[in-house]
């Protein structure tokens, strides 16, 4: 079995593991574009990048009709070219990102769901808004006309016992939950994408329907120049 037909078997294999209702987003960061061939061939109808550049070069690469998710650090300067990669934006995390965001989508004439990512271990080496922060951030985004606002998302602390992920995730859903009840104009939390390879399987017992796995889809990243 060659390795493309194996990400393909994994990519089965894993696809059975998740309920209905909750969506794959296959975390693509360093692969090549005939592993993400592959893991379109097999089913993956979502494919989330951490950097635009990469995106941008494999999505060359693929002529399958799928959805690109963009699920890492957005910076600011890299914002216009992001609106004409990506159909959702997962990372939201600031004012100056969600302005940016929407300016840049005015001019395109298009309108961007997103996400707010949370902070949920309050990390100070991780992007994301801190928890007790969100509902302002929220309230903002709320007001801005191209931006659709459609949930939360959070990385939580990485640990080898994914159990020990439970508590952040529980902060995440206990404020999705809340926001919801707020019936903000404008806000819709429809989404909730929390927990990876590892984790993924506590994500969804906590109210995930978007799970974002990478190495358990595709093995683990080989070292590479590009």
């Amino acid at each position: 079995m060659n390795n493309f037909d194996s990400i393909k078997s994994q990519i089965t294999e894993i696809m059975q593991t998740i309920p209905e209702g909750v969506l794959l987003v296959a975390a693509a960061k360093t692969r090549l574009p005939g592993e993400v061939k592959a893991a379109v061939e097999a089913g993956i109808r979502v494919v989330g990048y951490n950097y635009v550049q990469e995106a941008e070069r494999i999505k060359q690469a693929i002529d399958d009709k799928i959805q690109w998710h963009m699920i890492g650090h957005l910076q600011r300067n890299k914002v216009k070219k992001a609106i004409g990669l990506f159909d959702m934006i997962e990372t939201i995390d600031s004012v100056r990102l969600a302005e940016e965001v929407d300016k840049q989508c005015a001019l395109e004439g298009k309108t961007m769901p997103v996400l707010i990512e949370i902070n949920s271990g309050k990390e100070s080496n991780k992007t994301g808004v801190l928890p007790e922060h969100a509902e302002k951030l929220i309230r903002h985004i709320s007001t801005l006309p191209n931006l659709r606002l459609l949930g939360l998302m959070t990385m939580g602390p990485r640990f080898g016992n994914p159990e020990e992920a439970r508590p952040y995730f529980r902060i995440t859903r206990k404020l999705f939950d809340r926001v919801r009840e707020m019936n903000m104009p404008g806000v819709e939390m429809r989404y909730l994408s929390m927990g990876m390879s590892n984790s993924y399987k506590i994500a969804i017992e906590e109210g995930a329907n978007i799970v974002r796995i990478g190495t358990l889809l595709f093995g683990e990243r080989a070292a590479r120049e590009d």
